[in-house]
């Protein structure tokens, strides 16, 4: 099943990004290649219940269901051993991935608080964007109620675009709110 952003890009941004950049194959157009979703549950070193209720919402968020991450190292001044569960992270692609895009960029991000735009600058050299939200309650799959604290995570929107350039050209064809 294609999304509409998918239908989106193949019919308008394609052609877009080829005349802009003037590229000779229609393999050198860049595209988006996957969305990474990192959650970080530091307190589950204490309350494992709080593991269980950030993958809930992680799950509903995504759509699909998230990887936990472990410690690698020990710490003891965060009572941390190797091993332990403190994060979470979920890599979308293909029709998830732009489904997710849609309702980051349509839904999620204008009901963020105080909202400008994002920040053009946090682009890693590569053509890779990575963005970060304080909360989870933006998602409209979350409900205010059942949350029992804030949770932030690291959005990251990996491309073959070999600049930041093509990569910021990309992302305006869907629409990504970059503050001007």
């Amino acid at each position: 099943m294609i999304t509409r952003l998918q239908d989106e890009y193949k019919n308008n941004i394609s052609k877009m990004l080829k005349d802009k950049f003037n590229y000779k194959n229609l393999m050198q157009i860049p595209k988006l290649e996957k969305i990474v979703i990192n959650m970080g549950v530091g307190e589950a070193v204490k309350d494992s219940k709080k593991l269980d209720s950030a993958l809930s919402e992680l799950t509903s968020i995504s759509g699909q269901k998230p990887l936990i991450t472990k410690a690698k190292k020990a710490n003891a001044s965060f009572k941390l051993r190797a091993g332990m569960s403190v994060g979470l992270k979920v890599t979308l692609r293909k029709s998830k991935m732009y489904e997710f895009l849609d309702r980051l960029v349509n839904i999620a991000l204008p009901r963020v608080r105080d909202f400008r735009g994002v920040n053009p600058k946090s682009f890693d050299g590569n053509g890779n964007y990575s963005l970060g939200l304080k909360e989870q309650y933006i998602f409209p799959e979350i409900e205010f109620d059942t949350v029992d604290s804030p949770r932030g995570m690291d959005i990251s929107i990996i491309t073959s675009a070999k600049t930041d350039d093509e990569a910021k050209e990309l992302l305006k064809g869907f629409n990504f709110p970059f503050i001007s």
